[in-house]
């Protein structure tokens, strides 16, 4: 009998999880045929180097399933499948110039570019992505238990239209949002798939074309970007050392998008006489604010309340997200606004896809109950803190001219390179490196291209940074066609 195309790997996992992921692989992919007969236990298990038993269990398992036909005294076969026709792929009768049709076409627009192979490189200066040595494996995995237990299934698992997980709200008003000055009912609270989903659901509300929105400079891309895909007109508000210049706002702005806590991309804080002055403004121009406050949990310096600490009449609509202390994949954030937007941005969102999944809202509010996320919040803080003045030094030994702003908090520095040194060049010749840094022009108008670099700390152990700085030393001395090494 031949051997079936499987290969296993000792070091990949439990052995039988394998060996039944491969088999519906290859009956997935027809690498096995309906009707084939496959190998008796004992001639697969000789074949990849595993116990009999382990294949025993999981042709028996996959029978069950209904993958496998069990026949007496005759062996085990693959099953038929159902529809296989629907299956065969049809050719197309006619091409569709797609292109022709997008009434929008959001891939055209600036936005950050994460590589998908980033964790392949050694010293990885990115931005948002997870460290997975500081994941608490065991406790997530305690609470993901617990939120499979009966009564929390019996919950979670119903259609429950716009309903959001009582429990993950009341933990955001007892825990997140007190912590950072603001006091909230579970009406005002909404669950989202991250800030960026609620600063969509509130261009979608309050936006139509023509609307102008006073964005920061340099800011958020995919802000910009979706008050764009709104129809919006967008006018800047230029940011310095307090944050954006609210002097520079027109009147007549519907929104003003803002990150006072740790501004996107420069980390600097927004005073507060200069945080009065936005609100001060908002109301005279009636102006909606949108804060977001990404990183208002992973701070390194004191804690700066929220600029809706300060909002007494509703005008600031509040972003928070889970995905800079827990991580980014696991898509949980939360809009804090007025009841009626909250019950409109529901209803918006029922059109999109009705809520958040409800078992990892489960699992995210237990985590919470359970004073892990404040634990986990407290050592990602001292850790970002540790990294960063490491960062900050090694940047002023080793590459002189580079400007960062006087900012000692957040999970990355933001530098101006010098006029000799074009940022896109800086990215490519690192990646030569070995090195992952990102170009700063997502986040600056065009005439600023090339000017920065942002370098990120939340993926890169603290050893790795002070070698992973002379990398980068060295590819600014390729650059500028210096000889000999740093």
């Amino acid at each position: 009998m031949a051997l079936l195309p499987l290969s296993l790997d000792a070091s990949a996992g439990p052995l039988q999880v394998q060996l039944r992921h491969a088999l519906v692989a290859a009956i997935d992919d027809r690498r096995l045929n309906a009707g084939q007969k496959l190998p008796p236990s004992r001639v697969l298990a000789q074949q990849l180097g595993i116990a009999r038993n382990t294949v025993t269990a999981v042709y028996d398992d996959l029978a069950v399933k209904g993958y496998l036909v069990a026949r007496e005294r005759t062996g085990f076969f693959v099953g038929e499948r159902r529809a296989a026709s629907a299956l065969e792929p049809k050719p197309q009768a006619s091409a569709i110039n797609w292109d022709r049709k997008f009434v929008i076409s959001p891939s055209t627009l600036r936005h950050i570019r994460k590589p998908a192979n980033w964790q392949s490189y050694r010293y990885p200066f990115i931005y948002g992505q997870v460290d997975p040595t500081l994941f608490p494996i065991g406790v997530w995995r305690a609470c993901s238990r617990d939120a499979l237990g009966r009564a929390a299934i019996d919950y979670w698992a119903a259609d429950r239209a716009v309903e959001d997980d009582p429990m993950f709200v009341e933990q955001i008003c007892r825990q997140l949002l007190p912590a950072r000055g603001i006091f909230a009912r579970p009406e005002e609270v909404m669950i989202t798939l991250g800030a960026q989903h609620g600063i969509y659901l509130i261009a979608q509300l309050l936006l139509r074309p023509g609307l102008e929105v006073g964005v920061e400079d340099p800011g958020y891309p995919d802000a910009k970007n979706i008050f764009l895909n709104a129809g919006a007109a967008l006018r800047t508000l230029p940011v310095d050392t307090e944050g954006a210049i609210v002097s520079k706002a027109p009147r007549g702005l519907t929104l003003a998008m803002v990150t006072p806590t740790c501004q996107c991309p420069t980390t600097v804080t927004m005073s507060a006489a200069r945080r009065q002055e936005l609100l001060d403004f908002a109301r005279r121009n009636d102006t909606i604010i949108v804060e977001d406050d990404y990183e208002g949990e992973t701070i390194n310096g004191p804690n700066v309340p929220a600029l809706k600490s300060m909002d007494t009449d509703g005008r600031v609509l509040y972003l928070g997200t889970l995905s800079k202390v827990l991580a980014p994949g696991v898509r949980l954030g939360y809009l804090v606004a007025p009841a009626p937007v909250i019950a409109e941005a529901k209803a918006l969102r029922r059109l999109m896809h009705r809520s958040a999944p409800l078992n990892n809202q489960r699992t995210a509010a237990i985590f919470l109950a359970d004073g892990h996320y404040r634990g986990l919040a407290k050592t990602l803080r001292a850790t970002l803190a540790e990294r960063r003045s490491e960062l900050e030094r090694c940047i002023d030994d080793y590459l002189p001219g580079f400007e960062r702003p006087d900012s000692t908090q957040g999970a990355c520095v933001w530098l101006k390179c010098p006029k000799d040194v074009d940022g896109r060049d800086m990215v490519r010749l690192c990646e030569d490196e070995g090195v992952m840094i990102e170009s700063g022009d997502p986040f600056v108008s065009a005439q600023n291209a090339g000017r920065y670099v942002r370098l990120g700390i939340s993926s890169i152990d603290v050893r790795l940074i002070e070698p992973g700085i002379k990398a980068v030393a060295q590819a600014v001395a390729n650059l500028r066609g210096d000889a000999g090494p740093i």
